[in-house]
């Protein structure tokens, strides 16, 4: 099935897209065990399996002017002369990431260490800030929620760089410190160096004898199906969905639009939500208006299709507010450029990711009894809307720009979804608000 947005295969951490200038930054020191043959074969095979999947599916048979023959043979190169095993990752994901596409990567294998580095930071507006600090971890000593990031190692943080540095630091190269600058709301800038929560998980999984292997991974795709389910609050006049990512079931449109609980205003939280699949993507537009809505028109390698949505017979009439945010990328802002562009709902928020083009998430392993797991995604199409624009590298923009304030991150206060309710005719605290969806942590 095709899709807007990556489907993570098991044991990858959270990936965000990312172009070339992260691929030249330095992780911070960590001991690196010596390369062996059969871990630099892997990283050979990796890359002619990248170059294949481009050279065959890639939605540009022109690949945007780069000789992708030569590129396969400058980095299979590169390979040969690597020292460790997160410079062999980098170079599978560098040869991906010359062609500037935000669908168009490399998800790579397990690390032997799990890590989590106890925070996570997000552009609002032009400025990161700290949005979440897990509770235990070394963060917790040194990071507070509205800290603004000024800087990450030597690196400035800013809209085109910050998906970069995650991906190069805490998935490519699992790194045991970052090292920022940061600035309180009240104080004036510091340098933190925050180590990251690790821990030792196998990195090649042995399946033929079944047991404890089967286990681990069916435990860790439960608590992400439970992380990632769908979150509703339905008050007297509005009723809020908090949509993780558009992977759900077309029966829970039918619930929440059903006529006993539908209420006069819908609010559609896709802040933070990263995409998914198209089948869902049509589903939702189809509840919301009364007649068919051509999504986008897809541009590949041959004439295809366009993204259509057939409207149900007994559609949602009321009003619609969607919230987005940098986060919000790919399905979100197809749906929340087609509300804006056939003038059906209000846009909220901070400018969304513009990450949106049509891909395939490709499953690849190397083994057969024991099994390295690593996948690509794969750009199929362009995705031009009705206004003749694509939203690749530009986002949505929201009608109303409503953006959370330092003081506002650091005591868990939502201006956003206040001046929605608002909208919908309830008054509630921005305090209040931040209390609707709590924010939770995967166990570590």
């Amino acid at each position: 099935m095709p899709r807007f947005f990556r489907n993570l295969v098991p044991f990858v951490a959270a990936v965000t897209f990312f172009f070339a200038p992260a691929l030249n930054a330095q992780a911070p020191a960590a001991p690196h065990v010596k390369l062996d043959v059969v871990q630099v074969s892997h990283a050979h095979g990796m890359l002619r399996d990248a170059h294949d999947e481009v050279r065959k599916s890639y939605y540009d048979p022109k690949y945007h002017g780069i000789d992708i023959d030569a590129r396969y043979k400058e980095y299979d190169e590169k390979i040969k002369n690597a020292s460790s095993l997160p410079e062999l990752m980098q170079i599978v994901a560098a040869y991906l990431s010359g062609f500037n596409d935000s669908h168009l990567f490399f998800n790579p294998p397990a690390r032997g260490v799990r890590s989590d580095p106890g925070y996570r930071m997000m552009m609002v507006g032009d400025k990161s800030f700290i949005t979440r600090v897990r509770p235990g971890s070394d963060a917790a000593d040194k990071l507070l929620p509205g800290d603004q990031v000024l800087q990450f190692g030597r690196y400035a943080v800013n809209r085109d760089d910050i998906s970069n540095l995650g991906y190069y630091f805490h998935v490519l190269a699992t790194s045991p410190v970052d090292e920022l600058v940061v600035k309180s709301p009240t104080g004036p800038p510091h340098t933190v160096t925050v180590k990251a929560m690790m821990k030792i998980q196998k990195s090649v999984i042995d399946i033929s004898q079944g047991g404890s292997d089967d286990v681990d991974l069916e435990t860790r795709e439960e608590q992400s199906d439970f992380l990632e389910r769908e979150r509703l609050v339905t008050l007297d006049k509005v009723n809020i969905w908090k949509m993780a990512e558009f992977l759900f079931e077309p029966s829970l449109l039918d619930t929440f639009f059903s006529s006993d609980k539908a209420r006069p205003t819908t609010i559609i939280d896709l802040r933070g939500n990263p995409g998914g699949a198209e089948d869902s993507l049509q589903a939702l537009v189809s509840r919301v208006f009364d007649h068919d809505v051509k999504i986008a028109d897809r541009v590949g390698r041959k004439p295809m299709k366009p993204v259509v949505a057939k409207h149900v017979s007994s559609p949602y009439t009321g009003k619609i507010i969607v919230l987005v945010d940098s986060g919000s990328a790919s399905c979100s802002e197809l749906f929340a450029r087609v509300m804006q562009l056939e003038h059906r709902g209000t846009v909220i928020g901070d400018t969304s990711a513009g990450a949106v083009m049509e891909a395939e998430h490709i499953r690849e392993q190397q083994g057969e009894d024991t099994r390295i797991f690593y996948a690509f995604s794969i750009t199929r199409s362009n995705l031009i809307m009705a206004d003749g624009k694509s939203l690749e590298k530009v986002g949505v923009i929201p009608d109303e720009v409503v953006l959370p304030t330092a003081e506002d991150l650091a005591h868990n206060s939502d201006p956003v979804m206040t001046r929605a309710l608002a909208i919908a005719g309830v008054t509630m605290t921005p305090a209040a608000a931040g209390k609707l969806f709590p924010f939770e942590w995967a166990k570590f």
